[in-house]
This record gives structure tokens, sequence and C-alpha cells, in this order.
């Protein structure tokens, strides 16, 4: 995993020293909540993904009220050597692209390449990003200034709220993909809705009445 560089930590979009206050952030678990999972569980191209309902124009929505947006997930695909490496970089620079042209900039890609269990080399081994591990939250936080207590986790799977939850994160899950119904972490999440689009939204709304309050 490589956490790439927010486009907005240098140049004139850069905030003055000591006038940017604590981040709340929005953990996007990939597949099955930001993109649909498919039936096979792995996708090589860009083109044959589709981003789950209403999700470019929520994640929009959460840019524009303040929300700074990382992406997580464990990317077996690569891991159990389904497709190559090169494959993935060039499905996850389309997908950064295109939720760059909607308006939805990711500060860092979390998507973890590793499976010490069952990855195949030379991605058998593991990772502090490897969900449920709290290495991108904590990565999040010591770089980006995020305050983890006031940002959610959102996802399909408990792997990603057990992370969340490990973190000190609010956790938010969705009926898409899993449906928190993989059974591998004992979870409970604070919102529970049908798609990330609903949770996006229900999150916003609380931002803006906390606001006028």
């Amino acid at each position: 995993m490589r956490p790439s560089d927010s486009p907005f930590d240098f140049g004139p979009l850069a905030p003055l020293p000591g006038t940017d206050g604590p981040r709340r952030a929005l953990f996007v678990d990939r597949w099955g909540t930001l993109l649909e999972r498919p039936e096979k569980g792995w996708c090589a191209r860009f083109r044959d993904a589709r981003f789950t309902p209403g999700a470019l124009e929520s994640l929009f929505r959460a840019h524009q009220a303040g929300w700074t947006i990382y992406l997580v997930g464990n990317e077996e695909s690569v891991a159990l050597g389904r497709i190559s490496e090169s494959t993935w970089e060039r499905f996850e620079s389309d997908l950064l692209q295109a939720l760059s042209s909607y308006g939805v900039p990711i500060a860092r890609n979390y998507a973890c390449l590793d499976d010490p269990q069952r990855g195949k080399a030379p991605h058998d081994k593991d990772s502090v990003f490897f969900l449920p591990n709290t290495g991108a939250m904590y990565h999040a936080k010591q770089h980006d200034g995020v305050d983890l207590e006031s940002s959610w986790v959102i996802g399909d799977s408990t792997l990603e709220l057990a992370a969340g939850w490990r973190a000190g994160c609010r956790l938010a899950g969705v009926r898409t993909g899993q449906n928190l119904e993989d059974g591998d972490l004992d979870v409970e999440p604070e919102l529970h809705g049908a798609t990330l689009s609903q949770v996006v939204h229900e999150l916003v709304e609380l931002t803006r009445e906390r606001a006028r309050a």
C-alpha cells in the first residue's frame, strides 16, 4: 500500500500554517460500498465497474460540506494473484480520475494489496493497512490532522467497521455488498443505511443541523 499525498497539501491551495483545524473525515470502503461488488468478486477494468446508486452525488455533497474523503479496503484480487499490480494501478488511476472529474477529491487511497494468510508472493505479508488493522486511520491522523473521534468509517463488511471502532471512529454500515453479513467480526454500526448515498446524506444533514444549533 502506498498512501498518496493529497493534492491540497502543497501549492497555492495549501492552508496557511496554523489556520487549518482538525479535519473530520469519511473513510469509505471501496467494493460493495462505493463500487458495486461484481459477481466474480473482482474487476480488472474500470469501464466494467459501477458506482453504487447516488454515490458520486453524495460524496460531492460531503466534500462541499467540508468532509475529507479517504478510500479503504483490502484488494484481494491483487493479493491472491487474480490480477497484476500494474492492472490494478490502471484501474485505480481511472477510478480516482472519475471521482476527481465529478468534484470528489480523494485525500488518500488506502487500498491494501497484501494478505498475510492467503496472499501470493510478494503480497503474502502483513500490513498496518490490512483491515481490520488501523493503519489507514492513524496515518490520516498523523499526516493530515484528522480528528478520528469526529470521523466516520462507512462500509458493507465488518472488517472496515472493526478497524474504525478500534481507531475510535464512528461507524456506518450499508446494505449493499455484503450488508455486514460476512460474519468475520462482531461490530454494531451507529448508522445502517440502504446505500452509501443514504448514509452520507444523513451525515451531511446532521452536520448542517449542528452548525445551525
